[in-house]
């Protein structure tokens, strides 16, 4: 008989989210619910007893509890359809409305579509030219196939977690959509180029990211309302919010992207 779950959650002030998320990913890398709540936010992983002693040493003002029989059909009710761009969004087990969809197993990656900054980038994707696209830290890849949907391509997907250029394959298969992807650390090697590169990671990754990409167009997120991206090199075009989390589109400032980087990498060719 395999040992009980138990659900450990802790509260944070918005501020706190992107130092939080960041220490909690090493402790919880087949990921965490995250949900706004009264002005904060409640991350949240289902683990066994050896976890969440580890989750709870370093943090100790988390709460946990027993996770009840056929805890899947709650997580299942967690993870819900919305729609972005035009596109539905949403889990296996609900049935997609005609029409544009894309169909997301989380799996142990993160990337269901149902979160603010997921579907800030979709909307700000549906407005960019088309042409190929980078999506860098793709998680479960449902920005690649959402940009698939949108008109994109060629589609590369890069991660430096195995186990979410897996989890994006698999997605892309179920979705009927033909893509690369590839293990890739974006903070060190080199990004191949694109027409555009969309980077829904942390602040910080972000402005790395901005630092080493040879694309026109920049789409951005993984960060707070008010929080700006450093981006020399690049005007800022767009902004969108949804609650608390904000998303950006910028654009190259007066130069068109090098055909190979300076270290050499590849372009996706239209």
């Amino acid at each position: 008989m395999s040992e009980p779950l138990r659900r450990v959650a802790l509260r944070i002030a918005a501020d706190e989210h992107e130092q939080t998320v960041a220490r909690l990913l090493g402790l919880a890398p087949d990921g965490f619910e995250e949900q706004d709540r009264d002005g904060g936010i409640e991350l949240a992983v289902y683990t066994d007893a050896a976890g969440e002693k580890l989750i709870r040493g370093a943090f100790p003002g988390a709460t946990s509890e027993a996770v009840e029989p056929c805890w899947e059909n709650a997580w299942r009710a967690f993870h819900r359809p919305v729609s972005a761009g035009g596109i539905w969004i949403g889990p296996p087990w609900e049935t997609p409305p005609p029409g544009p969809s894309v169909v997301i197993d989380p799996g142990r990656a993160f990337g269901t579509g149902a979160h603010p900054t997921t579907r800030l980038c979709v909307e700000l994707l549906a407005g960019a030219p088309r042409g190929s696209l980078v999506d860098v830290g793709c998680g479960s890849g449902v920005l690649a196939i959402a940009a698939a949907r949108l008109g994109f391509g060629p589609l590369l997907a890069v991660d430096n977690d195995p186990v979410a250029v897996d989890t994006t394959r698999a997605n892309a298969q179920v979705n009927g959509v033909e893509l690369e992807a590839r293990v890739l650390d974006a903070l060190n090697e080199p990004i191949p180029a694109a027409d555009l590169a969309v980077a829904n990671v942390l602040l910080a990754p972000v402005e790395t990211v901005l630092g080493r990409l040879e694309s026109r167009v920049a789409i951005t997120s993984g960060y707070l309302e008010g929080q700006v991206p450093a981006h020399g090199g690049w005007e800022r075009t767009a902004t969108v919010t949804l609650g608390d989390w904000a998303a950006d589109r910028f654009d190259r400032r007066c130069r068109s992207p090098r055909r190979r980087s300076s270290a050499g990498g590849e372009r996706l060719s239209s």
